[in-house]
C-alpha cells in the first residue's frame, strides 16, 4: 500500500502544471464531452506507464535520446498543424462524437507522455518498487487525480464562455511551442 500511495502522490504532483494537464483541459473545451476524454486520459495513461515500466529501461539502453526527441518534436508540430483544420464542430456547431472525443484525447495523451516527467517517475518508480502492477496503477491513479478536474474545468470554461473557436488555435500553440522546445533540445 505504501508504493501505491508513493506512486500515486509523486505523479499526481509532477503532474500539476503539466503539459498534458493543460491538454486535458483543452480537448474538454474543443470537445465538450468529459467522459470519452476521461476514458481516453485513462487508456493512453495505463498503456504509457505500462510500457514506461516495463520497456523504458530496456528502450533508454537502446534507442539514443536525440532520436526520441525528435520524434516527440516532430509529433508535437504535426499536432499543432492538425489543431489548425477547422472541424465540424468549428462550422456546424454540432457536439462531436465521443469516439472522436476519445481517439483523440487517447492519441494525444500518449505522445504527450513520451518523454514526460512523470514517464520518467514511472521508470524510476518501477526500478525501486513491485510489484510493477502497483507501480502502474498508482502512477495512474495519480494522472488521473492532476487530469480530471482539469477536463471538468475545461468543459465548464467553454460551456460558460464561448472561448470553442479560440481553443484551437490555443492548441495549435502550445503544441506548437512544445515540438519547438523538444527540437531545441535535439540541436536542430
Amino acid at each position: 500500500m505504501d508504493a501505491f500511495l508513493l506512486c500515486t502522490g509523486v505523479v499526481a504532483l509532477a503532474e500539476i502544471g503539466d503539459k498534458t494537464q493543460l491538454l486535458a483541459l483543452i480537448l474538454a473545451a474543443r470537445f465538450g464531452r468529459p467522459w470519452p476524454i476521461v476514458a481516453g486520459v485513462l487508456v493512453a495513461t495505463l498503456l504509457n506507464h505500462f510500457a514506461a515500466a516495463w520497456l523504458g529501461q530496456w528502450l533508454a539502453a537502446l534507442v539514443d535520446p536525440v532520436i526520441v526527441r525528435w520524434i516527440v518534436g516532430i509529433g508535437f508540430l504535426a499536432i499543432a498543424l492538425w489543431a489548425c483544420i477547422p472541424d465540424q464542430i468549428d462550422e456546424n456547431a454540432t457536439p462531436v462524437k465521443a469516439r472522436g472525443a476519445f481517439l483523440t484525447t487517447t492519441v494525444a495523451f500518449f505522445l504527450a507522455e513520451i518523454g514526460d516527467k512523470t514517464q520518467v517517475a514511472t521508470i524510476a518508480l518501477a526500478v525501486k518498487y513491485s510489484p510493477l502492477w502497483v507501480v502502474v496503477v498508482g502512477t495512474t491513479a495519480g494522472m488521473m487525480i492532476a487530469n480530471v478536474p482539469a477536463v471538468w474545468l475545461g468543459r465548464w470554461l467553454s460551456a460558460r464562455l464561448g472561448l470553442l473557436r479560440y481553443v484551437r488555435f490555443a492548441a495549435a500553440a502550445v503544441f506548437a511551442v512544445l515540438g519547438v522546445l523538444a527540437l531545441a533540445q535535439v540541436g536542430v
